[in-house]
């Protein structure tokens, strides 16, 4: 936690110095204000001479001084810690903000993306308040404490031995709850990406659960899922309710045997009436310190599992990294070399998803790719931006292998049109501007009409501005993939790959969009993965895949021949057409 607070709070130091300072400051103030009262009884009121108005009066301003100089000193501390701790949660969100875009597939798959999103949300209020506590209360409860006990030792040495006691009783219990508590909270905080998991899953396939009547299904499962967090958050309070009794027990076992000791100096002359007032002030200021510092205690018990889920985000190492590679190395063409091969999603897996794979691909050329579900197609052309990395042999694009180029380097020069590609929420002229920011319309209406969606977006009343939903859910499937296309070719990539990414649009406007790619973009590499044998049979060579491996590479002819699966499609699919 402190190691945290000490490298994230950035800028924000000043405040973060500050407040701490405020807070010792408003307890000075708060500690003469029982030994200005004990004058004013003493002397004031019980004096030898009678009572003093004058000097009660005095006394009296002194105190309200005093308490006016604690609560400005307070009422800053409380607004420097908000700038503090606000800074420090903004500076560590976007420090794991950043480290998350750095993670390649895997590393995003190994953590899950409700488990992310809880972190950067739930967990960093967590940390928030733990942070608040430590710059506030951590330094105001002991340093209160010390004076406090102080002015107790300074007033009667035998009553302070009650504290002597007390103290490190609390303590030993504060650190058993905390040590049984800590586990626990990192349980519950696992269970919280879990219940997230399933409320995001919910939430996207909505339409999904509507149109099958799932409603019922998805309640009780939500509630199992729910009540499954009840019951370990249950679970790790319990420990945690133990505090107030046993921050209880020592206050009152304190109170009764100062008041019985105070009490018998009184009647035994060892001790005035305005001594023991403040005396059982500053009984009450301890008391009160022991508690905030139980209190803080507790908070960072809560905020260290949130604490372990912040640093395993950035601490995490990344599997794809471009450290020490060359800036100025670029694509020259959209040449593509895979040599001999091989991957596999995880380092125990059983069996590779690809094995040894050689292909060869030409600048220009159009490649398409087709095989059977689970052959690995998208895979393969994964392999060539590097959103994973070979675990054997090696992939050369642009005459260089791709782990010597900055990963910003070769992917601005690479389009990929993915399987679940999707739209983000603005207008259509805004996602399309992903592909290249500084585009002129002129530069979208070229590139939608290569996509064919330049028609279907002049029918809408708003045209360019029609605002889409968050991930298109008000265009169709088909109208989705042509903008996901166009928006693809606005980065002019040397290759562009479509990985079945016309699957949602008639067999005629998928001709017409190849037929466009070949024409305009004829200096452009295009891999086409498709299921359909009409989206590939006029590519320059079309790759066959069964089971991680290239069986068969020749042109659509040639396979009809020699490739007894590409032949099977090809009549099962175009049966009847000529």
């Amino acid at each position: 936690m402190f190691n945290l607070v000490f490298k994230y709070t950035g800028k924000f130091k000043v405040a973060a110095i500050i407040t701490p300072v405020l807070m010792v400051l408003e307890v000075l103030f708060d500690v003469l204000i029982p030994f200005v009262m004990s004058k004013i009884i003493d002397v004031g009121v019980n004096g030898s001479a009678g009572a003093d108005i004058d000097y009660i009066i005095r006394m009296g301003l002194v105190m309200v001084g005093l308490s006016m100089c604690a609560m400005i000193c307070g009422g800053l501390a409380g607004y420097t810690s908000a700038i503090a701790s606000s800074g420090f949660v903004y500076n560590i969100r976007m420090a794991m903000f950043k480290k998350i875009n750095t993670y390649s597939f895997a590393n995003i798959e190994k953590f899950e993306v409700p488990s992310l999103v809880t972190r950067l949300t739930r967990d960093m209020r967590m940390l928030r308040m733990a942070y608040i506590a430590i710059v506030r209360q951590l330094f105001r409860a002991p340093i209160n404490l010390f004076f406090s006990a102080l002015m107790v030792y300074k007033i009667d040495k035998s009553l302070a031995i009650v504290f002597w006691i007390a103290i490190p009783v609390l303590a030993s219990g504060l650190f058993l709850i905390a040590y049984n508590a800590h586990p626990r909270f990192k349980v519950l905080m696992q269970k919280y990406d879990d219940m997230n998991g399933k409320l995001e899953e919910n939430f996207i396939a909505i339409r999904v659960v509507k149109t099958f009547v799932r409603e019922r299904f998805e309640k009780l499962k939500f509630k199992k899922t729910s009540e499954n967090v009840r019951d370990f958050q249950r679970k790790a309070e319990s420990i945690v309710l133990l505090n107030d009794p046993l921050f209880n027990l020592v206050m009152y076992s304190c109170m009764i045997a100062v008041s019985w000791l105070g009490g018998n100096y009184i009647i035994s002359k060892m001790m005035t009436v305005g001594e023991f007032m403040s005396y059982l002030s500053y009984l009450k200021q301890i008391l009160f310190s022991l508690m905030m510092i139980s209190s803080i205690m507790m908070q960072i018990v809560f905020a260290q599992a949130s604490v372990d889920r912040a640093n395993e985000v950035l601490n995490e190492i990344v599997d794809i990294d471009d450290e020490g590679n060359d800036e100025n190395l670029i694509l020259e063409d959209g040449s593509i070399k895979f040599e001999n091969v091989s991957f596999a999603y995880s380092k125990d897996a059983r069996k590779m998803s690809l094995s040894d794979v050689n292909l060869e691909i030409a600048s220009g050329e159009t490649i398409g790719i087709i095989g059977s579900t689970g052959s690995s197609k998208t895979t393969l052309i994964q392999l060539i931006p590097r959103l994973y990395d070979v675990t054997k042999g090696s992939v050369i694009v642009g005459g260089h292998n791709v782990k010597d180029y900055k990963l910003e380097n070769l992917r601005k020069e690479i389009s990929v049109v993915l399987q679940k590609d999707v739209l983000f929420s603005g207008t259509i002229e805004e996602n399309l501007l992903w592909g290249d920011e500084n585009a002129s319309f002129e530069e979208i209406v070229e590139a939608t009409k290569v996509a064919q969606a330049h028609d279907f977006i002049m029918s809408f009343p708003d045209g360019y501005q029609t605002e889409l939903g968050q991930g298109g859910v008000n265009v169709s499937g088909g109208q989705k993939q042509r903008l996901t296309i166009a928006r693809a070719l606005l980065k002019r990539p040397k290759i562009i790959i479509l990985d079945d990414s016309t699957s949602a649009v008639d067999t005629d406007t998928d001709k017409r969009i190849r037929q466009s790619l070949k024409e305009k973009l004829a200096d452009m590499t295009t891999i086409i993965i498709a299921q359909r044998i009409a989206s590939v049979m006029e590519a320059d060579k079309i790759v066959v895949m069964e089971d991680g491996r290239v069986t068969d590479i020749g042109t659509h002819d040639e396979l009809l021949k020699i490739n007894e699966v590409y032949a099977d499609l090809y009549y099962t699919q175009l049966k009847g057409v000529s």
